[in-house]
């Protein structure tokens, strides 16, 4: 699910208060290496993080024990999607540990060439979808079936979506089906691009707090759901291959298990802190409390994964070499 840029990374960077994460422009990310990257022998670790908070949960966390721990240094780098696969198996970074499937780069890295490793899955369930308020849904059941869209388009017309209903989505540059969605499903709908994830989210809020009727692509997991319930649109069900054809998509996204990648060498020879990371394993909802605590309590990522850590021994320990 390739959905994310560092552009809009820097956005909900600056929106969120977040510290900017190690790297560079989304030009040519794959030239920038952590001093830690590919260090033969030395207890080191580099972590690729993607732009949204869920991803720099995770790595928050996975960070916090590898140092307190295992006595690892490990360092950080913000690098765009694809782009990320490159450097993991160029040594540039040791491991991802969010991934919403990039079959291709799976096919080249670890089928063909084997410079990456599977690390198994991260215990979340990734989803994107098309969602409505839910005061918009318990007033109006029907709106939450694709074919009812139509009937309310003139209630979610906006002076930016030209006459028709407007369909919220966040960057431009983020790759998603809802333009052939809204076209192969004959939607009286324009895609209207907030520009980023944190304007996304401004604007989902400002809707809700004014109880207005919205219909937005969004993702789980995502921390906002805690404080804007919303219910998701029944598009007609996802089958293997119905989005093959990005032209011809008349489907709903999949639900994806997140998994993790390690650089093959770092897989091999990472000792604790590869099988480390090859154990970390979490629910959504752990998650989604670490991600809170970072995008809305205004917490550093390193004093959210500290608070949960502290409150969640029983779990981590289970992660750790014995």
């Amino acid at each position: 699910m390739r959905r994310r840029t560092v552009a809009a990374a820097a956005a909900a960077a600056a929106a969120f208060g977040l510290p900017a994460l190690t790297g560079c422009g989304a030009a040519d990310m794959t030239k920038q290496a952590s001093p830690y990257a590919d260090a033969h022998g030395a207890r080191t670790v580099t972590l690729s993080v993607q732009s949204w908070v869920g991803a720099q949960a995770n790595a928050a966390v996975a960070q916090y024990l590898l140092e307190h721990e295992l006595g690892y240094r490990v360092d950080t780098v913000q690098i765009d999607e694809v782009p990320a696969w490159d450097a993991l198996s160029q040594g540039r970074v040791d491991a991802i540990l969010e991934d919403w499937g990039h079959p291709e780069q799976e096919e080249r890295y670890v089928a063909d060439k084997k410079t990456i490793a599977p690390g198994g899955e991260l215990g979340v369930t990734g989803h994107i979808g098309w969602f409505v308020p839910k005061y918009l849904a318990d007033a109006n059941p029907d709106v939450t079936d694709w074919k009812n869209l139509n009937k309310y388009a003139g209630r979610l017309r906006t002076a930016e979506s030209g006459g028709k209903g407007q369909l919220l989505d966040g960057s431009p540059s983020y790759v998603t089906n809802d333009r052939a969605l809204v076209k192969n499903l004959d939607l009286d709908y324009q895609v209207v691009f907030s520009g980023s994830e944190a304007a996304q989210i401004t604007q989902i809020k400002q809707f809700a707090k004014e109880k207005k009727p919205f219909l937005t692509y969004w993702y789980k997991p995502q921390w906002l759901f805690e404080q804007v319930p919303m219910t998701e649109v029944k598009l007609p069900a996802y089958k293997e291959g119905c989005d093959a054809d990005p032209k011809k998509v008349a489907c709903a996204y999949p639900h994806t298990p997140l998994r993790k990648f390690l650089n093959a060498r770092f897989a091999d020879g990472g000792g604790s802190a590869a099988a480390f990371l090859k154990k970390f394993h979490w629910t959504t909802r752990a998650q989604n409390e670490v991600a809170l605590m970072i995008a809305d309590q205004k917490l550093s990522p390193e004093e959210a994964a500290e608070r949960w850590v502290r409150k969640n021994e029983s779990t981590w320990r289970a992660w750790l070499p014995k």
